[in-house]
């Protein structure tokens, strides 16, 4: 039987480790295959200090103006696209047969909505849950009712 290996996706939002289990009962190998580190300063501490103002155009009222969209938010979808694009890089060498990715809702969906239909493929299962405070030989653990490592 050909040796079959599982890359395993630890996220959260501002971090990400992608571990290798070379198969059923060979646990997850050490050091990880990849580790990936985004900007995870506060949204208070991103872009300009203070908003911009306006007047309004009755009365002379002023306030300030929210930006349209999250800055921290924004740095975590830009690390999901990151960690897409090396998954779907490393499914063309073959470097892996299976994917398994754990990870909290909101940056569950960020990776699943960044992967290739090549990666998307590999994909075995998922667990909706933040493990990445977990040493790599915890993982099994957690991980197998999805996946047997």
């Amino acid at each position: 039987m050909p040796k079959s290996i599982t890359w395993i996706v630890v996220a959260d939002g501002a971090h990400a480790n992608v571990y290798a289990s070379q198969g059923p009962g060979k646990g997850v190998d050490e050091p990880a295959v990849r580790e990936f580190v985004g900007d995870n300063h506060p949204s208070r501490e991103i872009g300009s200090e203070r908003p911009g103002r306006t007047v309004e155009s009755v009365g002379g009222a002023r306030h300030s103006i929210e930006p349209h969209s999250d800055p921290h938010r924004h740095n975590q979808q830009v690390l999901a696209r990151e960690i897409a694009g090396f998954l779907d890089e490393a499914a063309s060498r073959n470097a892996y047969d299976r994917l398994v990715i754990a990870a909290p809702p909101r940056a569950l969906g960020d990776l699943r909505a960044g992967l290739s239909a090549k990666v998307q493929a590999k994909l075995v299962g998922d667990l909706n849950k933040d493990l990445m405070h977990l040493p790599p030989r915890d993982l099994p653990a957690h991980l197998g009712d999805i996946v047997k490592l």
